[in-house]
């Protein structure tokens, strides 16, 4: 076995140690899988117990809730499909060839990489993994890590048609987003400590090229899908049970409003393809505020600052993470109010 490598083993009755077999493992739905795997019910329930929501609030709840869904829909399955398919067929030595070894050239390289290769956040975090380990460079890597989920050509589309007749947020989004990916890939390139990262990535055999395009496909639309129905049941509750008091206080385009759209965007933990429709749901904030949600989503929430901690370790995700936070929210005000 390679060094470094990590096998977990299981006792036998007869007192054996054996190696666990991966592929054998069942897979876990999670909680993001049983939330969107219950929208079927919901919609249902929607139209064969319309009697449940004769209230005008909860017509109105459900309305919102059932519109996000659908807005966002098509996007986050074409994003799913797009990104299975680059895992199944663009193997990451490819990637780890076309970028330079010089780290000054090769973290603008790996932000440009990023807008053109659909990915979702979940799936950035073990292709940067891989990248480093084959000897990118490590600002690179987690340039792309940021820039792939955040400025790639589905998210921009799915921006526009969320913001129609806005194309100042469009063009924000990316400026912005890959000011803070490249940004932030200097700052590590220059400050990082190797002790700080781990490399615990393993690599595995997800069997033929249809086995890891369905694996991947199927891992990506459950917990992205779930993730999305959460964001939604936001913006619906939101816009229909909190009093318009709050957000006079919070909305805007303060200071106030541009840190709970940021805090809103860790803690929801909406998928990028979809994220633009929230944002645009939430129509008491300024465009700037909401558009440092845009920036934020994709390079620093709940799912990632966990998937970041299995993959680099969390020494790793304890500096990043807030370098990544905050930078987020300097270029998104920043280019926000220049643009919007």
């Amino acid at each position: 076995m390679p060094a470094g490598e990590r096998t977990e083993t299981v006792t036998t009755d007869d007192g054996r140690t054996d190696p666990v077999d991966e592929r054998a493992r069942p897979r876990r739905l999670g909680l993001a899988g049983v939330v969107w795997a219950y929208l079927p019910v919901v919609l249902l329930a929607r139209g064969s117990f319309s009697y449940i929501f004769e209230d005008q609030v909860l017509r109105n709840w459900s309305t919102i809730f059932i519109s996000v869904i659908l807005q966002a829909l098509p996007f986050l399955v074409l994003g799913v499909v797009l990104s299975a398919t680059i895992s199944a067929l663009v193997p990451p030595s490819w990637i780890a060839r076309a970028v330079p070894k010089n780290a000054a050239v090769a973290v603008p390289t790996a932000g440009i990489a990023g807008a053109l290769l659909p990915g979702c956040e979940c799936s950035s975090v073990p292709v940067a993994g891989r990248l480093v380990s084959r000897g990118v460079p490590v600002g690179a890597g987690l340039t792309f890590l940021l820039a792939a989920p955040a400025i790639n050509p589905i998210v921009m589309v799915s921006t526009a048609v969320a913001f129609p007749g806005q194309p100042e947020m469009v063009l924000g989004r990316f400026v912005a987003s890959l000011l803070t990916a490249v940004v932030v890939g200097y700052l590590w390139t220059a400050f990082g400590r190797p002790g700080w990262m781990e490399d615990r990535y393993v690599d595995h055999d997800h069997g033929s090229t249809l086995d890891n395009f369905v694996s991947t496909a199927t891992g990506d639309f459950l917990q992205a899908g779930g993730y999305l129905v959460a964001g939604a049941g936001m913006v619906a509750s939101l816009q229909t049970l909190v009093p318009q008091s709050v957000f006079e206080r919070v909305g805007g385009s303060g200071a106030i409003a541009i840190l709970t759209m940021a805090g809103l965007a860790v803690l929801l933990s909406v998928c990028s393809e979809a994220d633009a429709f929230v944002a645009a749901g939430l129509t008491q904030f300024s465009l700037t505020a909401r558009l440092v949600f845009l920036v934020v989503g994709p390079m620093v929430d709940l799912k990632l600052i966990a998937l970041q901690i299995g993959s680099f370790g969390r020494g790793f995700a304890v500096r990043f993470a807030p370098l990544t936070l905050v930078t987020a929210i300097v270029f998104g005000t920043i280019v926000g109010g220049l643009l919007t």
